[in-house]
């Protein structure tokens, strides 16, 4: 015993610090991802790359706005409806935030029915949520008309700096992408919900584990980063 003493406390000394360290840590202990599921990891490791392309858009869209030597359009006065007669900045972009903000209010909520198996609740809270992000979406669609119509393009705008267009194209496009796929995959896992495909485990995407209702918080999970980047972009795009 005596001579594996030194032994010991020599592996303990050489163990690699810094960065090494926390790598060599994470992959020895097995009980990092002991409890984490696959689909639950996929997604984590999804959103942390759809982060850096978002990162990117906005960071880009600092750079042109900041280094850009024409005067960039005042979204107050760009994103403006005429109601009546008096026209009001940004209530349709309050309005499109309190949507999609209020939607994941309904997702949280269908997450907690689906962990107590509550099939009703669940799909419908899920349905609400997509009908909410539908909404959004709807309401996107009308302002891009509306931008199109008053001579808003990739290459240009009416107001000022053509990089405008580009940028709101890129980002809300990009944005409003992801609510569609999100919409979409809420009906799907719904109506799997709603007759029962996971208390019965049938055959299918994401119903093979019986009594699990993990796929709704995955599916909340993709719902709040989509909410959590909406944050930004309204933020930065039409705030500023």
């Amino acid at each position: 015993m005596a001579e594996t003493t030194p032994t010991h406390i020599g592996a303990e000394i050489a163990r690699p610090s810094g960065m090494r360290g926390i790598v060599a840590d994470w992959s020895s202990d097995q009980r990092a991802f002991k409890n984490v599921s696959w689909g639950k990891a996929m997604m984590w490791i999804f959103l942390l790359s759809d982060t850096f392309v978002f990162s990117c858009f906005l960071l880009s869209y600092m750079t042109v706005r900041m280094s850009t030597v024409v005067p960039w359009p005042n979204p107050s006065e760009v994103f403006a409806l005429t109601i009546g007669a008096e026209k009001i900045p940004l209530i349709l972009i309050a309005i499109m935030t309190f949507v999609l903000i209020s939607s994941s209010g309904t997702m949280a909520m269908a997450v907690n029915f689906g962990y107590r198996r509550d099939r009703r609740k669940t799909a419908a809270l899920m349905l609400a949520t997509a009908a909410l992000g539908a909404t959004f979406v709807g309401m996107q669609a009308f302002e891009w008309t509306k931008l199109i119509g008053e001579g808003v393009r990739p290459w240009g705008n009416p107001w000022g700096a053509v990089q405008f267009g580009s940028s709101f194209f890129m980002i809300t496009g990009f944005h409003g992408t992801h609510v569609t796929i999100g919409v979409i995959f809420l009906i799907v896992m719904a109506r799997k919900v709603l007759r029962g495909d996971f208390d019965h485990a049938r055959r299918g995407f994401f119903t093979s584990r019986k009594g699990s209702y993990e796929i709704v918080e995955i599916t909340g999970l993709y719902w709040h980063f989509v909410d959590l980047v909406w944050v930004f972009i309204f933020a930065l795009f039409y705030l500023w």
